[in-house]
């Protein structure tokens, strides 16, 4: 099939978040200018540099209570946040912190995962999780949108300090595959990470 994205696909559901797929997710913990703790899952996230080592997360919508989703907000007010690892053992904590729930609730005590404290930032890190990423907010960018009251909001994050599990390093590498993180598909289907395969890059000759 081919469709013009300004036509519509015509599909029971759509289809472009199931074909631009695994996506990571962004599992972001931030504090608000008064202190509240928040966490919650962006599907759409990504690392976009090495050197500084820079990330990025994206909100589609606004929150339900109005205004704009919490991770967004904090993270342009304090200037920091913090990437958890999600992991196929916490799956189900990660999920239970997408409930939209108010700016006052703390989706550490509501999920049940364990708050850490950070080395170089305010916010908190997952503790069950093996890897957090602590980041500096670096600049927002406001994304074309269909809806004036729903702005694509992309928030980007230099990383500045790094938590890895010592069981997770092996023979001097991150074993991935040990880590088992999860990743969003279309729709409401995951993936774990359980196997990988390595392929040498080319070289022109």
């Amino acid at each position: 099939m081919f469709y013009r994205t300004s036509d519509g696909h015509g599909l029971r559901r759509d289809p472009f978040n199931a074909i631009v797929v695994p996506r990571p997710i962004g599992w972001i913990s931030s504090v608000d200018e008064k202190g509240t703790i928040n966490l919650a899952p962006y599907s759409f996230f990504n690392a976009v540099a090495y050197v500084p080592p820079q990330v990025m997360f994206a909100a589609t919508t606004t929150h339900s209570h109005g205004g704009l989703k919490d991770s967004i907000r904090n993270a342009q007010e304090t200037g920091e946040f913090v990437v958890d690892l999600a992991t196929w053992a916490l799956r189900t904590q990660m999920n239970a912190t997408a409930v939209p729930a108010p700016g006052h609730v703390n989706e550490f005590e509501y999920a049940g995962v364990t708050q850490a404290p950070s080395m170089l930032v305010k916010p908190p890190r997952v503790a069950e999780s093996p890897v957090h990423l602590e980041c500096i907010h670096t600049r927002t960018v406001e994304l074309p949108t269909g809806d004036p009251n729903d702005p694509n909001t992309v928030v980007f994050g230099q990383v500045i300090g790094i938590h890895i599990a010592d069981w997770a390093i092996k023979d001097g590498h991150v074993d991935t595959v040990a880590l088992r993180p999860v990743g969003r598909l279309g729709y409401l289907d995951y993936v774990c990470v359980n196997e990988s395969f390595s392929m040498d890059r080319p070289t022109w000759p």
